[in-house]
């Protein structure tokens, strides 16, 4: 195998659009927990409590939804500048960017199926605000316990059409690890997960079903415990926020999860933050069969059909001559 790659030090954050800019901030913020580092002209800033950048979440108002970007930062400035090397000779680079309020200098690319992603090692610290202040000094932020009050953002999930191209992009693009795939019956992968780091994942791709490129399937923020998971689902119910599936734990990666979707329909999840690190250097890849699969989550939960159908921005409907 190949020598583990540590270039990446983790995934820094993710771009959503939403066509309902008020409403969906009103969710993330007053629903679901986090907090506005800044709120200016159709755009916010978000962050769970121990997130130590000044943002995990960039939400923007747009024309649709779906996800805008996607940025990981790297471990050093030398690390940033032998992954733009690997890029650039893939064909794939887009080229640099000044930054966002939130990090210094970037340079983005796209994977295979039109995802748009950035890396940047300059970052911009959050500093909390006298009323954000922590009691300890080793957490970024007080925890406050409003909403569902997640710890940090986790992973996200991105539809392709083809996750075997996928696959050997981020491996060679990020030096990524597959930790868990889904082989099906007729050759094609259903879905490969991907770290950068020891988490058990950072990033997992599924087969986009309806033949469209670029979707988005969901962002995941960390609780502390199955509990808060619970808690979360009362104060969804509460809130009107429809709740997609679970709580239930996952067969593949082992989280303890809970899908919704915000109101302009991008699909948000919360899972427990102490599922699995992955220590061992030379993990082998576990490998789903596609009978393995339809036996349920862990428990016998039946994957729900709008987790295979359901995607951002949703597609077209089909024109009729």
């Amino acid at each position: 195998m190949a020598e583990p790659c540590f270039d990446i030090a983790h995934l820094g954050h993710i771009e959503l659009y939403t066509d309902r800019f008020e409403e969906s901030l009103d969710f993330f913020t007053r629903v679901y927990g986090l907090t506005a580092s800044l709120v200016e002209d159709g755009v916010a800033w978000l962050r769970a409590f121990d997130d130590y950048e000044f943002h995990t979440l960039k939400l923007t108002r747009h024309h649709t939804t779906g996800i805008g970007h996607v940025g990981y930062r790297t471990s050093s400035p030398e690390a940033l500048d032998r992954r733009v090397k690997v890029i650039e000779a893939m064909g794939c680079a887009i080229g640099w960017v000044d930054g966002d309020e939130g990090h210094g200098r970037a340079f983005r690319f796209t994977d295979p199926d039109g995802h748009i992603f950035e890396l940047y090692y300059e970052t911009r610290v959050y500093e909390a605000p006298p009323a954000e202040r922590p009691a300890l000094k080793n957490i970024a932020q007080r925890y406050h316990g409003r909403g569902c009050s997640p710890r940090r953002l986790d992973h996200f999930n991105l539809l392709a059409k083809d996750v075997r191209a996928i696959k050997a992009f981020m491996t060679e693009a990020l030096g990524s690890r597959v930790t868990e795939e889904i082989q099906l019956d007729n050759g094609r992968l259903g879905g490969c997960w991907f770290t950068v780091n020891n988490k058990s994942y950072d990033v997992a791709y599924s087969e986009d079903h309806t033949g469209q490129t670029g979707r988005f399937h969901h962002v995941t923020y960390a609780v502390d415990q199955r509990e808060d998971i619970l808690r979360a689902a009362d104060i969804f119910l509460e809130n009107g926020v429809h709740i997609e599936t679970g709580p239930h734990k996952h067969a593949i990666q082992g989280t303890f999860f809970l899908y919704v979707w915000e109101p302009a329909g991008n699909r948000v999840e919360l899972a427990n933050a102490g599922a699995r690190l992955i220590l061992r250097p030379d993990w082998p890849t576990v490998t789903w069969t596609e009978t393995e699969r339809k036996r349920g989550q862990a428990w016998g939960l039946k994957t729900i059909e709008t987790f295979h159908t359901h995607g951002t921005p949703p597609v077209p409907p089909k024109s009729h001559v």
